[in-house]
């Protein structure tokens, strides 16, 4: 018989850091969730991507037990580790803080593929490249995929 879900959490947690201190340790004991068994599957798990920052979602049951899905980095989070900057632009339609190629922002569309809700890479490299707006970063050139 199938368990019963009693609920989801979701968290940013960075990859082979998982610890019992806030925020994994509150949002998990409220719950009623062993945090420890939790970090350790968690660490284990990501130890590839050590220091990136991972969403998780856990789905736990009324028994207690839980399973969790790991997700790619968020595009944010991408675009600054390409752009080597601290933070988006506090006024990104007025001070542009960097420049990306439409190669690199392909490559980040293919990337999060998995986790975008688009069917094309053509549709996932338009939402990378408005998140790289939002964040005052500009992409040089024309968009080369194909027009509609």
């Amino acid at each position: 018989m199938a368990k019963e879900v009693a609920g989801l959490i979701k968290l940013q947690i960075k990859g082979g850091a998982a610890n019992p201190s806030p925020p994994v340790g509150p949002a998990l004991g409220s719950k009623g969730i062993n945090i420890m068994d939790f970090c350790k599957q968690f660490n284990a798990r990501t130890q590839e991507k050590a220091g990136k920052v991972l969403p998780v979602v856990i789905t736990y049951f009324t028994d207690k037990s839980f399973e969790f899905v790991v997700k790619t980095p968020p595009v944010a989070i991408q675009l600054l580790e390409i752009t080597k900057s601290k933070s988006g632009s506090a006024e990104p339609n007025r001070k542009k803080i960097a420049e990306i190629t439409w190669d690199q922002v392909k490559a980040i569309a293919e990337d999060k593929m998995v986790d975008l809700n688009c069917f094309t890479v053509d549709a996932a490299m338009t939402m990378v490249a408005g998140t790289a707006r939002s964040m005052g970063i500009t992409v040089k050139g024309e968009f080369p995929g194909t027009k509609q």
